[in-house]
């Protein structure tokens, strides 16, 4: 291209050839820092993109994680809670069958040596039938006469039962004085007319019962009601029985009111 002038000198050519090359080479330096500069972008961007699926995975881990040990736990709450539930029902039925010999260990060991009160058939337990569709609701009461020191009263306040089903019920007296005190008592059952079929094969009623000073004991009753119950017309609407024991304490001449419904 610079032939065609003659007018140019040969430094003037040189001059041109030299810039020439030299915006040959800033044009060959620029492509290449653009090429690297496009490199250095994509590496930027695989790099976020990289992370940002490294970090998504954490997270997918983390809670995979957490949700196995939630399992673990909900199965192993599972676990014990079927645990006790079998348990219960295995000691229950197991109570069931040992409630006799278990209250007669009781009243030896305690010196409870309730008898079979008058009336009252204990070899009955062992042919009569559970009527499962009449359940009565047995209440407890606790009375002292106006002469009595003893804190008297009952351990539970109601129990359900059926009748020809055996229970056991506790009573606990205290004597707070600083004497030796004697006591012994009487009871009822409300309806009077429910009195017939309320049957207690061991009980602590009029016998005498001595407590020495601030001393504390369990009383025991252990009772049921007749399935004859439920075949009286007169006890149709009656699911509702309470007993009550009263305490006096024990002084000559001490005449103790006996429940009309006990047969002589």
């Amino acid at each position: 291209m610079f032939c065609l002038h003659g007018n140019l000198t040969s430094t003037s050519i040189l001059e041109l050839n030299r810039i020439v090359m030299l915006l040959r080479q800033s044009f060959h330096y620029l492509s290449r820092v653009t090429h690297r500069k496009n490199i250095t972008l994509r590496l930027q961007h695989f790099v976020k993109s990289q992370i940002h699926i490294a970090v998504l995975r954490s997270l997918k881990q983390q809670q995979h994680s957490k949700e196995s040990a939630a399992w673990a736990i909900r199965q192993k709450k599972l676990r014990s809670t079927v645990h006790y539930v079998v348990a219960a029902a295995v000691l229950a039925v197991g109570l069931s069958y040992a409630a006799v010999p278990l209250y007669r260990m009781f009243c030896q060991a305690y010196s409870y040596g309730g008898t079979t009160a008058v009336g009252h058939d204990a070899d009955k337990v062992e042919t009569m039938s559970k009527v499962h569709d009449r359940i009565i609701s047995v209440k407890f009461n606790a009375d002292t006469a106006a002469s009595m020191r003893w804190n008297f009263k009952p351990q539970q306040a109601e129990i359900k039962v059926v009748p020809g089903e055996t229970a056991l019920a506790f009573y606990t007296a205290c004597n707070p004085t600083d004497v030796p005190v004697t006591g012994v008592s009487t009871y009822n059952v409300i309806p009077f007319e429910a009195g017939q079929y309320f049957n207690k094969i061991q009980c602590f009623c009029f016998e005498e019962q001595l407590l020495n000073p601030h001393e504390q004991v369990d009383m025991p009753v252990f009772f049921y009601i007749d399935p004859e119950f439920t075949e009286d017309p007169k006890m149709e609407t009656v699911n509702t029985l309470t007993l009550s024991y009263t305490f006096f304490e024990a002084k000559p001449g001490l005449k103790l009111p006996v429940p009309s419904f006990v047969k002589p």
